[in-house]
């Protein structure tokens, strides 16, 4: 009798639903546009880190999200110039995530677990991306919805470290919730450290959800979040707090293949920021109170709308966008006896509103790609009023005259295919960023040093040029040449060293010694020209590797506005970073990983005297998987245990990055 065989096992299909977008018009290929996928967002607990896998991607400052300040997380491109604000605008499926105060990103409220991966194009970037990305533009993108769990990461390490976040959901519905917390490490260490220094705590939580539906073919989705992190800086008394919650309503009706179809979308940002700093004594051993920023609370809301079809072999998308800001500090300040006796309130608004014209034409071998924009631009309602805390007796009240601009930019990038295993590539553009209320208006400090704020700043201006060529022959190649000047940059500008009250900034108050006065100040333009470039590739189907490089000569011309800054190199401007990585499936359940990131030399201040050496950091991790999407894995953080200086006080005090660092976990995608 022959053999009864089982049933064929039920194909089940997995539906994924994603966010509502339009298709791509297919033209960023002739710019200078790099992806980041699933797998490098898996291996880097924090998107900043996966991010910075692209050389010339970085924060103001050498450190990460780990134990950055939210108001040093901007992110910038290419090394022209750092910005605590950051000059690349970051959007998920559409929506600007800059904060609407002071422009930088709060990256630990974007778990990596809940996207799909990240576009990042290098170049100012006008058309779709909006008003904002002067160096470019990250473009992420959440993770589509499924039944069931997404994504999983669990994980312990060194120094009481706990994380953990998930995405589930069903095809209508997204849920994706962080938390994560550290006792943190201490960044001044050795025979520098005393008694004011200690570890860089952080604990921060977050949570996303996201509901949407087709109704007859137009797509409708809203997104609301949350997050909130505590800090410490690292020095007895000084800490920060940052929580927020968005809101984002899309509609959208897309072609059934390809370009075409239409969306309408609104969203609205809230933020708070709270900050104490100190003043620290000579040998490091008291710490005295020098400002309690208690309370920074800032709204941001926008609109936007496209348009898309075609016209012969042209791809076009017309639209509109608008981003409306307004925030306020509530600080008190400047300590007698160790108590601080005033109190300050600054703030205003800011608007941007434009309307835009991008096309694409691909007719093989050519790709011509160019976008129009023409935005309006407002800074109003600015006010500064400082006070006596125990009286209430106005000191200073200084409002300033509205102001306001139209600025016209635009794009436009030529590709050319050879062969199947070579294309050449052109582009030219011009892009514009407006200072943020945090620039204008909010005063801040830094151990001893004080930075001023200023009303009267203008929107940074950039003009750019760059070629390239690439392959796809025996592996995967691209390199790059660009020439980029970006005029009137925002740049903290040293007035004077302490101790004393600066006569030519007096507003400051009186600097303590070991102590500088800077001001954010247009200083004429900052010019730079560099190579970057990027290769990969597998040998055999076991191993998978990975090289990329950027070099940026950037020099300041600070004309009349800072003429002591010329020929400098700007502050925290490295001229070489490199990065590269190799994956080895030793086993057929076992995968060994390093990255590698080296950053060259580069100047804590704008005068270049407080120099930050060279450093590399190697990161490690082998996971063994335990089926089709789940592993466990030991990672190492810094296997070399380098000390990188992230920060020179004015009395050459370094502060370096995270000590070699073990984490083990449990992770989990599909």
């Amino acid at each position: 009798m022959p053999a009864v065989l089982p049933p064929p096992t039920a194909e089940v299909e997995v539906v994924v639903v994603y966010p509502p977008r339009l298709a791509p018009l297919g033209g960023e290929a002739a710019f200078s546009a790099v992806q980041i996928g699933p797998e490098t967002l898996k291996q880097t607990p924090r998107l900043d880190q996966a991010l910075e896998s692209t050389p010339g991607v970085s924060l103001f400052r050498r450190t990460t999200s780990l134990s950055a300040n939210p108001t040093t997380q901007g992110v910038s491109l290419r090394a022209i110039a750092g910005s605590g604000a950051g000059r690349a605008l970051v959007t998920l499926d559409g929506a600007p995530v800059n904060d609407p105060f002071g422009g930088w990103v709060i990256w630990t409220a974007l778990p990596s677990e809940g996207l799909e991966g990240a576009t990042i194009v290098r170049g100012a970037g006008a058309g779709p991306y909006g008003a904002g990305a002067l160096t470019g533009v990250v473009a992420l993108q959440e993770r589509g919805a499924r039944n069931g769990l997404g994504a999983v990461d669990l994980s312990v390490g060194e120094r009481s470290s706990y994380r953990g976040a998930v995405a589930v959901g069903t095809q209508d519905l997204l849920l994706t919730a962080a938390g994560e917390s550290t006792d943190g490490y201490t960044p001044v260490r050795g025979k520098a450290a005393g008694a004011v220094d200690k570890p860089l705590s952080l604990h921060d939580e977050s949570a996303a959800l996201r509901v949407q539906h087709d109704f007859g073919g137009v797509q409708a989705a809203a997104r609301v979040s949350a997050y909130d992190e505590k800090r410490s800086a690292g020095l007895l008394g000084a800490n920060s707090a940052a929580r927020g919650s968005s809101a984002t309503l899309t509609l959208a009706e897309p072609a059934t293949k390809g370009v075409g179809g239409w969306r309408l979308q609104a969203w609205s940002r809230h933020s708070n920021f709270a900050n104490s700093s100190v003043t620290v004594a000579a040998g490091r051993a008291t710490a005295t109170p020098a400002n309690n920023e208690y309370s920074t609370p800032a709204d941001g809301y926008g609109v936007n709308a496209a348009l898309q079809g075609h016209l012969g072999a042209a791809a076009w998308e017309a639209g509109a966008d608008a981003r409306w800001a307004r925030g306020t500090e509530h600080e008190q300040f400047r300590a007698v006896n160790g108590v601080l006796t005033m109190g300050r309130d600054a703030g205003g608004e800011t608007s941007v509103a434009g309307v835009y014209l991008e096309t694409a034409y691909d007719a093989a071998p050519w790709l011509v790609s160019g976008g129009v924009r023409v935005d309006r631009w407002t800074q109003s309602r600015a006010q500064r009023h400082e006070f006596v805390l125990a009286t209430g007796v106005t000191t200073l009240n200084s409002p300033t005259a509205d102001t306001s601009g139209t600025v016209p930019t635009g794009r436009i990038g030529v590709r050319y295919t050879v062969s199947p295993d070579l294309w050449l590539r052109g582009a030219a553009y011009a892009g514009f960023r407006a200072p943020t209320i945090n620039e204008l208006h909010r005063p801040f400090r830094v151990g001893n040093d004080v930075t001023e704020a200023n009303p009267k700043l203008r929107p940074e201006k950039l003009n750019g040029v760059e070629a390239g060529f690439g392959g796809e022959g025996l592996f995967h190649w691209q390199a790059d040449v660009f020439y980029n000047q970006l005029k009137d940059p925002v740049i903290n500008v040293t007035i004077g060293v302490g101790p004393g009250v600066i006569a030519a900034l007096p507003i400051a108050g009186f600097i303590p010694a070991g102590g500088a006065l800077r001001q954010r100040r247009n200083a004429g333009e900052i010019n730079a020209y560099g190579v970057e470039g990027e290769a990969s590739g597998d040998v055999m189907t076991a191993l998978s590797w990975r090289l990329a490089f950027a070099y940026t000569h950037a020099r300041v011309d600070g004309g009349s506005a800072a003429p002591q800054l010329t020929h400098l190199r700007p502050a925290q401007t490295p001229e070489w970073t490199v990065t590269g990585g190799l994956d080895w499936r030793a086993l057929e359940t076992l995968t060994l990983s390093a990255n590698v990131r080296y950053s060259g030399l580069q100047f804590e201040d704008d005068q270049n005297i407080r120099r930050l050496p060279p450093g590399a950091e190697l990161n490690a991790r082998a996971a063994w998987s335990l089926a089709p999407g789940e592993e466990v894995y030991l990672a190492v953080d810094n296997l070399a245990d380098a000390k990188i200086s992230t920060g020179k006080t004015a009395d050459f005090i370094d502060s370096y990055s995270e000590p070699r660092t073990f984490r083990i976990g449990f992770s989990f995608r599909r």
